[in-house]
């Protein structure tokens, strides 16, 4: 497996995280503080979240299938970018696992 794919999933966790974490800030600047421009903020960071999401799930699962995981694995790992800060863990997780596989060279099978 390349380094590459393992860079463009991590890139990708990082950036649903951060957009995902902004997202719940918003959300409750929006509905619990009543705040000015909240709305807006909300509708724009959905937006970009939503898509970038997307993007996320095609980058993990060509890792993961690259990686040859199993199912339920790669069903945790496309999840994360859904629960707030889940997608740091993951990616630290998933990065510490195979960042050895990738130096190596060799094909990576995951731990079930």
């Amino acid at each position: 497996m390349k380094k590459s794919v393992l860079t463009r999933y991590r890139v990708m966790a990082y950036v649903t995280g951060v957009l995902l974490v902004l997202l719940v800030f918003g959300m409750i600047g929006k509905y619990a503080l009543d705040s000015d421009g909240a709305a807006d903020f909300t509708k724009v960071v959905s937006i970009a979240h939503g898509w970038l999401y997307v993007v996320y799930l095609i980058f993990a699962f060509d890792l993961g299938s690259k990686a040859r995981w199993p199912i339920a694995k790669q069903a945790w790992v496309l999840l994360a970018g859904t629960i707030p800060t889940a997608a740091f863990f993951v990616e630290r997780k998933i990065s510490r696992e195979l960042e050895a596989k990738v130096a190596e060279g060799s094909p990576a099978v995951a731990k079930a």
